[in-house]
C-alpha cells in the first residue's frame, strides 16, 4: 500500500516552480485536442476532400515537424525581444491564435477571408503547427535547462527522466480536461468549440510570463545545420508549392539524409559505445513510429455505421485521456528502468490485441454480443479503457533517452534533430498509409449544393484493417529481434 502511494505521489513531488514554463507549453498542446472532435467532423461534412487527400494534407503537416533543427538553431543561437526562450513562447502563441481566429471565420456563417474552406483549413493548419512547433522546440529544450546543475550526475538524469514524465502528464491532464468537453461543445456549436480555444495560446504565455527563466548560455551558430536546415526548408517549399509527382516521396528520402547527416555532426565526437547505443535505439523507435494506420475511413465508418456522434467520440477521448493519465502516472517510477526494445515490444503486443475488437465489430462482433446486453459502443469503451494507459510510454522512453544524450550548448539543436527523426517516421506512416488508401479505396457520401458527388463505400475496409494489424505487429518485432541479436 505504501508502495503504491509513494508512486502515485512521485510525480507530485516532484514538480518545481522552475517546471512551469515548459509544462505550461505542453498543457497547452495537449488542450488544442479540444478542437479534434469539431475539426473531423466539420472536415466529414464541409470539404470535398477524399481520404487520401486527407492523408496527404497529414503528411505535409508533418514537414515543420520534420524541420525543427532550424527552430532548434534559433532558440539556441538567436533572441526574440532579449529573450532566446519568452520571446519565441510568444511567437508560436501568436501563430496559435492567428490559426484560431481563421478556423472561427471558415466554420461562421458569414465568412470574411476571400478564400475557399479547403485553402483557408489548409492555411490554418499550417499556421497553427509552426507555432505548436516553435514552442515545443522551446519546451524540449528548457526541459534539459531547468535541473539542478549542483545534483550528482545520476541524480540529473532521474531528473530529466522525471521531467519527460511530468510533460506527458501536463498533456494528459490537459485532454482530460477539454477532450469530453469538446465533444459536447460540437454537438451544438463548431464555431463556439473554436472560440472557446482562444483560450489556449495564452496558456502557455502566462507560464513563461510567471516565472523568471534563466539566460542559457548562448551557442554559436552551426552553419552546416542552420543553412542546411534553411536550404532544407526552401527545398521542401518548392516542391511543395509545385505540386511534382512523388513530390512528397522525394521530401521524406531527402529528410531522412539530411537529419541523418545533421545527427552525425552531432555525435561524431561521442564514443563508439554510445553511437551504437543511440543508432539502435533509434532504429527500433523509428520502425515502431513508421508503421501505417488505417487513416480516416475507420472514423466514417463509425458515424455512418456504428453511429457514433460527436458526443460519443467526446466520451471516448476522455475516458483515453484519463486512462493513459493515470497509467503514466502509475508507471512514471519504472519508465527509466525498463530497456527500450521491453517496452516496445509490450507496447506492440498489446497495440495488435486491442486492434481486434474493431476489427471485429467490422465483421459483426456486435451484432452478436448484443445477445449478452453488450453493444458496439461498450466494445469502443471498453477498447479505449485498455489501450489508453500505453499510448505516451514510448515518446517518454524516447525522450529520456534523448535529454540524456543532450550535448553541453547544443540541447535545443540536438532535441529538435532527435525530435525532427521521430517525426519523419511519422510522415513515413502517413505515406505507407496513404498508399494503402489508394489500393484499398474507402469513400464516405459527399453531397454539393444537393448533388451527390461520391457515396459511401466501406467494403475495402476489413481488408485495409487487417494489413494494418499484421504490419504493425510482425514489422517492428521483426526488427527489434534483429537488432538485438
Amino acid at each position: 500500500m505504501n508502495s503504491l502511494l509513494l508512486k502515485f505521489l512521485l510525480p507530485i513531488k516532484s514538480i518545481r516552480a522552475r517546471y512551469l514554463p515548459l509544462l505550461c507549453i505542453y498543457f497547452a498542446y495537449g488542450a488544442s485536442a479540444f478542437t479534434s472532435i469539431a475539426e473531423s467532423f466539420w472536415i466529414k461534412s464541409h470539404l470535398d476532400l477524399d481520404s487520401s487527400e486527407l492523408i496527404t494534407l497529414g503528411v505535409w503537416l508533418m514537414i515543420p515537424w520534420s524541420i525543427k533543427m532550424v527552430f532548434g538553431q534559433i532558440v539556441d543561437s538567436f533572441s526574440l525581444i532579449g529573450s532566446r526562450r519568452k520571446g519565441f513562447i510568444y511567437l508560436g502563441a501568436t501563430l496559435i491564435l492567428v490559426s484560431t481566429l481563421m478556423m472561427i471565420d471558415m466554420v461562421g456563417e458569414h465568412q470574411i477571408l476571400p478564400f475557399s474552406k479547403e485553402f483557408t483549413f489548409i492555411l490554418s493548419s499550417v499556421i497553427a503547427v509552426i507555432g505548436f512547433v516553435l514552442q515545443d522546440v522551446v519546451a524540449d529544450t528548457m526541459s534539459t535547462e531547468v535541473i539542478d546543475k549542483s545534483a550528482s550526475k545520476e541524480e540529473q538524469k532521474r531528473e530529466l527522466a522525471i521531467i519527460q514524465v511530468l510533460g506527458r502528464l501536463a498533456l494528459g491532464l490537459a485532454g482530460i480536461l477539454v477532450v469530453g468537453l469538446g465533444g459536447i461543445v460540437a454537438k451544438h456549436s463548431y464555431e463556439l468549440v473554436f472560440i472557446i480555444a482562444l483560450i489556449i495560446p495564452f496558456i502557455s504565455i502566462a507560464g513563461a510570463m510567471l516565472v523568471k527563466l534563466d539566460t542559457p548560455l548562448k551557442s554559436p551558430l552551426n552553419n552546416k545545420i542552420f543553412f542546411g536546415g534553411i536550404t532544407f526548408a526552401f527545398f521542401v517549399i518548392f516542391m511543395g508549392y509545385n505540386n511534382f509527382a512523388y513530390s512528397q516521396e522525394i521530401i521524406f528520402f531527402v529528410s531522412l539524409f539530411v537529419i541523418l547527416f545533421m545527427i552525425y555532426e552531432l555525435i561524431k565526437d561521442l564514443s563508439n559505445k554510445q553511437i551504437k547505443f543511440m543508432v539502435s535505439a533509434i532504429v527500433i523507435i523509428f520502425i515502431y513510429r513508421a508503421v501505417p494506420s488505417v487513416g480516416p475511413g475507420l472514423l466514417w465508418w463509425e458515424i455512418d455505421v456504428l453511429g457514433f456522434d460527436e458526443q460519443f467520440f467526446g466520451v471516448l477521448k476522455q475516458i483515453g485521456a484519463v486512462l493513459a493519465l493515470f497509467g503514466l502516472w502509475f508507471m512514471s517510477d519504472l519508465i527509466v528502468k525498463l530497456s527500450i526494445s521491453k517496452v516496445l515490444i509490450i507496447l506492440v503486443l498489446i497495440s495488435t490485441v486491442l486492434s481486434l475488437p474493431i476489427l471485429g465489430m467490422y465483421y459483426g462482433l456486435h451484432e452478436y454480443t448484443a445477445a449478452f446486453g453488450i453493444s458496439a459502443r461498450d466494445i469502443a469503451l471498453i477498447d479505449v479503457a485498455l489501450d489508453s494507459p500505453f499510448d505516451y510510454l514510448s515518446m517518454v522512453v524516447l525522450l529520456t533517452l534523448v535529454a540524456v544524450n543532450a550535448p553541453e550548448g547544443r540541447k535545443g539543436t540536438w532535441f529538435a534533430l532527435m525530435t525532427s527523426l521521430m517525426n519523419l517516421a511519422l510522415m513515413a506512416s502517413g505515406l505507407l498509409t496513404k498508399y494503402l488508401n489508394k489500393i484499398f479505396v474507402i469513400s464516405r457520401e459527399v453531397i454539393s449544393d444537393g448533388v451527390t458527388i461520391s457515396t459511401a463505400d466501406y467494403s475495402n475496409l476489413g481488408i485495409l484493417m487487417s494489413i494494418v494489424i499484421s504490419i504493425g505487429f510482425f514489422v517492428p518485432v521483426a526488427f527489434i529481434y534483429f537488432l538485438r541479436k
